[in-house]
């Protein structure tokens, strides 16, 4: 359905992911993640791509420190001199020598060693919270960018009646109350539903609202959409050309071939 793959990619998902909505809006992405397979996926993967950058970027501390390393190292003087191969005082005192050189050198690398580490370390963590709010930034962007195009389109629809007809939907004997908005243009084939306009009963899960437009008093199938009280913006339904009236009726989620007159809700004519 073409709003549920506009809701992916606008960037609300992975906003969720990191934590950054408003609480009504996270709330709503729970709803629709519980109504629509295909957006439980989506934030799932995200999740995944997100919790594997974090391993893969991920710096594990030592196992040793310079201390525990040195509470390993016994050189008391009274201990026979490793490698000890020749009686003479000489040669005891070079291996001796040489052994101490040797572990002063190791312990001045193992120093070097770890503040390089620990820089290193710095630096992966600063340069992967640098790219996580960059990803947060271009999230807001896509997320604002959206906003701003669907504030276009309205006052596009609004200031040009020639072109655009505003069809109002009313209520029907089943849902008196319920009501909405269409905008069609009838040059470009457009119907646009008005999101924001919906009074529509709530319906299950099972079941999704689809409209229908009235050619040549035969209904033809404009395809299905999902019902939200705080949804906004335009939804782009199929193309139709010569609507005499449109109607909404619930349908089975998938939608139907022909429309259950028993479950219509709303109807409009031009």
């Amino acid at each position: 359905m073409e709003n549920i793959k506009d809701y992916i990619e606008s960037g609300v998902l992975e906003l969720y992911v990191l934590g950054d909505l408003p609480e009504a809006e996270k709330l709503e992405v729970e709803r629709l993640r519980a109504m629509h397979p295909e957006i439980d996926v989506e934030l799932q993967s995200i999740e995944e791509s997100m919790w594997n950058y974090s391993r893969l970027h991920a710096i594990s501390p030592e196992d040793s420190s310079r201390d525990k390393f040195l509470s390993r190292i016994d050189l008391k003087e009274d201990r026979p001199p490793v490698l000890t191969m020749h009686p003479k005082k000489e040669r005891t005192n070079f291996y001796k020598y040489a052994l101490v050189a040797c572990v002063s050198l190791l312990l001045v690398s193992i120093v070097v060693i770890f503040n390089l580490t620990t820089k290193l370390k710095d630096r992966d963590q600063r340069i992967l919270s640098l790219e996580t709010s960059n990803q947060k930034f271009a999230n807001q962007v896509n997320y604002q960018k959206k906003q701003v195009d669907d504030s276009r389109r309205y006052l596009e629809i609004y200031r040009n009646p020639q072109q655009y007809k505003l069809v109002t939907l009313k209520g029907t004997d089943k849902a008196p109350d319920a009501s909405m908005k269409i905008a069609f243009d009838a040059v470009q084939k457009q119907v646009l539903i008005d999101l924001s306009s919906l009074n529509l009963p709530t319906i299950d899960d099972q079941h999704q609202y689809q409209l229908w437009a009235i050619v040549d008093d035969k209904p033809v199938d404009l395809g299905v959409f999902d019902y939200s009280p705080s949804g906004d913006g335009l939804l782009s339904m199929k193309s139709v050309t010569n609507a005499k009236a449109f109607a909404v009726t619930q349908e089975k989620r998938g939608g139907s071939p022909v429309p259950t007159l028993s479950e219509m809700v709303v109807m409009g004519g031009i």
